[in-house]
């Protein structure tokens, strides 16, 4: 019975643990969303860099209006959507989840489900051919 309670205090300690690791903000500030939109747009003139981590003319201007927009109180969601209608979409680095965006995070998935399917289909052939 002393196991079984202390197994369960264990259970609630570890569970506690991880529900309070990962706990985020409520709100992020002004800077950390700047920070988050500027690491989602690519930068329209340097080759694979984000807007935050190019220095070019083109990716100043570009977190200028992103600040510009946080502060008339704009989503992000709203801002991205304005970058990728202005720019193309192309300009996201993290492409949308619904769509045809969606495909780029559905189809590797798919075809990690397919390829571990036909090689346990092929393993259990193997195995029953072999027996």
């Amino acid at each position: 019975m002393r196991l079984k309670l202390s197994y369960a205090l264990m259970a609630i300690a570890l569970a506690t643990a991880l529900f309070a690791g990962t706990r985020s903000e409520a709100t992020p500030t002004a800077a950390q969303r700047a920070l988050s939109l500027e690491q989602s747009i690519k930068c329209p003139v340097c080759r694979g860099q984000s807007v935050a981590e190019s220095d070019s003319e083109a990716s100043k201007a570009i977190r200028t209006e992103i600040e510009r927009r946080i502060g008339a109180g704009q989503p992000d969601s709203e801002i991205r959507a304005y970058f990728a209608q202005t720019l193309g979409d192309d300009i996201l680095l993290r492409p949308p989840a619904s769509g045809w965006g969606g495909l780029v995070w559905v189809l590797p998935i798919a075809a990690l489900v397919v390829a571990s399917a036909g090689i346990g289909y092929a393993f259990w052939r193997w195995r029953r051919w072999s027996t």
